[in-house]
């Protein structure tokens, strides 16, 4: 006999554990099916676990300049263990605190590799090989990604030499010198936090620029920045071979001009990106469609093309962040009871515009809505405005002067249509931005909204009134 539930959620990320509590919340009889450990990789293994690694290398870095600020800090050192150790123990926390939002919300728990058996039918098998089947009128896939691995001609991680972002969160042993494949957020992030701590670190990008999904004067900034900081730059660059050894990896580097370099890394992270987790869970069984990026596809609530059938988060299309999968998985929930009578919610279509994105590398990156760019190629005549950090008191008094924030608004309407940032606690910042977004504001609200002083916020007023000529401080 199978127990029976109104809404399993197959995965307990930050897409699927919020999703089973508004479900919950909104009484429905939910079960949550876990084969690892509830929290799912961001909590356990990504966005947290990250963050506090990136906070350590972020307190040291400032230790190794105390003289700055009139201080002093001799004989400063960094223990990779200690710093380690402290961001498995942030994470650990977070993961009993999910554990406890679980049972807060009385959502059963089925720890176990499940699989979609048929419509509403999930078959969950835990380690220990027992088997048990469950029931719902509404199934959300919730399963995440992993890391992409380099193509076997190259070389594959194995957690020696060559490391995944999983790997390198949990180092056998400081690199000497680094090399980073990618220079998305998980790369640059990773190269930003060993060379922090005093690695040798080299980045090469496919792409003609780093975080080539930034705008283009941000990726232009932020490689001045890092090559400040000693770190190696190679764009337009492909990766051609790979021979891990005993020692270090040989590697074979193919610049733009088609020239073959060489070169031995101790280490080698692979940060090219992400695979969905849809293999052998049903979904071919009942007829699930993929996308043409083999992500599940979706509608704007999570229905897919099976009745009953919801996908969230990194097993769907991108942008693949923890917010995204939280902002969907209460989406499809409140769709989920409508579909089931309830007559009070009225959820409403991911809007893909408003969705922020955030790197935490040193300095920091954020940015929502359309680059100049992409807001020029989609037909708009546009305002562009742009602030330095230099020109605010706050940033300069922080010791952080090096950074700006550029708004991009549509000339003929004065909508927002894009926000971009680089420099000190713009992760923070970019929020006043996608409120903005999402209230669909204007440069009017905008330049006669009042921002506190000293802040690093008076740097959005600041470039939305140079976007119209307005600016004050430059």
């Amino acid at each position: 006999m199978s127990d029976s539930y109104d809404v399993i959620v197959l995965g307990s990320g930050p897409g699927g554990y919020v999703a089973a509590i508004r479900c919950a919340q909104l009484g429905l009889k939910t079960a949550n099916v876990e084969r690892e450990l509830l929290g799912g990789i961001c909590l356990n293994w990504g966005c947290i676990p990250t963050k506090a690694l990136l906070r350590s290398a972020e307190v040291f870095h400032q230790m190794k300049h105390a003289k700055d600020y009139g201080l002093a800090a001799d004989n400063i050192s960094a223990d990779l263990n200690a710093i380690v150790q402290r961001s498995r123990g942030v994470a650990s926390q977070l993961n009993k605190g999910v554990t406890g939002l679980m049972k807060k919300n009385k959502i059963d728990v089925h720890m176990g590799t499940g699989k979609l058996t048929g419509p509403g039918k999930l078959q969950v098998t835990a380690e220990d090989g027992k088997t048990t089947n469950l029931e719902a009128k509404h199934v959300i896939i919730a399963t995440g990604a992993r890391a992409r691995e380099l193509p076997k001609r190259t070389g594959k991680a194995d957690g020696k030499r060559i490391w995944t972002y999983r790997h390198a969160m949990v180092p056998p042993e400081m690199p000497s010198k680094l090399l980073v494949i990618g220079s998305g957020a998980i790369g640059i992030e990773f190269a930003s936090f060993y060379n922090d701590l005093g690695a040798e670190v080299t980045v090469i990008e496919m792409m003609d620029r780093v975080v080539p999904v930034e705008d283009a004067d941000i990726s232009a900034f932020l490689e001045k920045q890092l090559k400040k900081q000693g770190i190696k730059i190679m764009t337009s660059a492909k990766l051609e071979d790979i021979q891990p050894g005993d020692a270090g990896v040989a590697v074979k580097i193919k610049a733009k001009d088609g020239a073959m370099s060489e070169d031995t890394f101790s280490h080698v992270i692979a940060a090219v990106g992400i695979v969905p987790n849809i293999e052998n869970i049903g979904l071919e069984d009942i007829g699930v469609e993929p996308d043409e990026k083999f992500h599940i596809k979706t509608d704007g609530y999570g229905r897919t093309n099976v009745k009953g059938v919801w996908a969230i988060g990194d097993c769907t299309a991108g942008p693949w962040l923890a917010h995204k999968a939280s902002h969907e998985g209460i989406t499809a929930a409140e769709a989920i009871a409508q579909e089931l009578g309830n007559a009070e919610v009225h959820p409403h279509p991911l809007d893909r515009r408003n969705i922020p994105g955030c790197t935490y590398c040193h300095p920091q990156i954020a940015s929502v809505g359309l680059t100049e760019a992409k807001a020029r190629e989609a037909g708009y005549e546009v305002k562009v405005g742009s602030f330095p950090f230099i020109g605010n008191g706050k940033a300069i008094a922080l010791g952080e002067p090096e950074g700006l924030v550029k708004t991009v608004f549509d000339a003929k309407t004065g909508e927002l249509l894009g926000a971009h940032m680089i420099g000190a606690e713009v992760t923070e910042l970019i929020q006043g931005f996608v409120v903005g977004k999402t209230l669909e504001t204007t440069e009017a609200e905008l330049i006669q909204t009042i921002f506190p002083h000293p802040t690093l916020s008076e740097m959005m007023h600041e470039s939305t009134l140079a976007a119209y000529g307005r600016a004050i401080h430059i």
